[in-house]
């Protein structure tokens, strides 16, 4: 058993979304931890410490803006990498996920195959060939 696993915390307000990337991330050999809404992320940055983030940023209570802003502001969590994963495709919106601390900036509808190469590159700078 590799002790070595990631840990990705995936946050997303969409059961389906948690289901298609825990199931993909899964598959691909990291562990995957979820939360529904920006205020669990900061809560579970914070707990699981995980190895990134993928974040959604429409959802309630806190949006994925926002959380990114608390995530980047806290000496414990800045350094977790965050990719942000979003309907909200115009240039404004990118610009904001990015200012506000992410990694990466993808737009749903999104292929589950690009999000595995895109994570990877984030986490350690290579891509799987063959995927």
């Amino acid at each position: 058993m590799n002790d070595n696993k990631r840990k990705i915390l995936i946050v997303d307000d969409e059961r389906y979304i948690l289901h298609i990337l825990d199931f993909s991330l899964g598959a691909e050999g990291y562990e995957v931890i979820t939360a529904g809404d920006g205020e669990q992320a900061v809560e579970r940055s914070r707990y699981d410490k995980p190895d990134l983030i993928v974040m959604d940023i429409m959802m309630p209570k806190m949006d994925g803006f926002e959380a990114c802003k608390v995530i980047k502001a806290d000496p414990d969590t800045r350094d977790i990498p965050v990719i942000m994963l979003t309907a909200k495709g115009r240039e404004v919106d990118k610009k904001r996920g990015l200012d506000a601390g992410a990694d990466e900036y993808l737009t749903k509808p999104f292929s589950p195959a690009k999000l595995i190469e895109r994570v990877q590159v984030v986490l350690d700078g290579t891509v799987q060939e063959g995927n």
